[in-house]
């Protein structure tokens, strides 16, 4: 495996919320470890929310990576929050697959989804909106 390979795989560790990943080619296997906190998981921008009561604010749930979104734990399982539902801070909304690694995106915070942008299956970019939650 040459430098550049491995020079992208720490580049991606560093930009996902993984903390270890395993890659083999022919011989040679490379294992990379993250200390310390994950990266984040979201970006959270408070705005007013559209309702009502303008006081409160919604959090985004943004994704941090490039990869396959999924809904659900498994094709044909039920999605993991639907609009509405009352999520708490650390639940897992979507799981986005990216270099056959499943990342587990959470909830930064406690409240309702207000609103799910995102379709089962879709390619997802970082920093697009997954999620709403109020």
């Amino acid at each position: 495996m040459d430098l550049s390979k491995i020079k992208t795989l720490i580049d991606f560790v560093g930009q996902s919320n993984i903390t270890e990943l395993t890659v083999t080619e022919k011989d040679t296997t490379v294992r990379i470890f993250r200390n310390g906190k994950p990266a984040a998981t979201s970006a959270a921008a408070a705005k007013p929310a559209e309702s009502a009561a303008a006081t409160k604010t919604s959090t985004s749930v943004t994704s941090p990576i490039f990869g396959l979104l999924h809904v659900a734990p498994a094709p044909g399982e039920k999605a993991f929050v639907a609009l509405g539902d009352m999520v708490e801070v650390g639940q897992t909304l979507f799981i986005i697959e990216a270099m056959k690694v499943f990342n587990s995106i959470t909830a930064p915070r406690a409240g309702r989804i207000v609103s799910i942008d995102a379709a089962d299956g879709a390619e997802v970019e970082v920093g697009d909106l997954l999620a709403e939650i109020a």
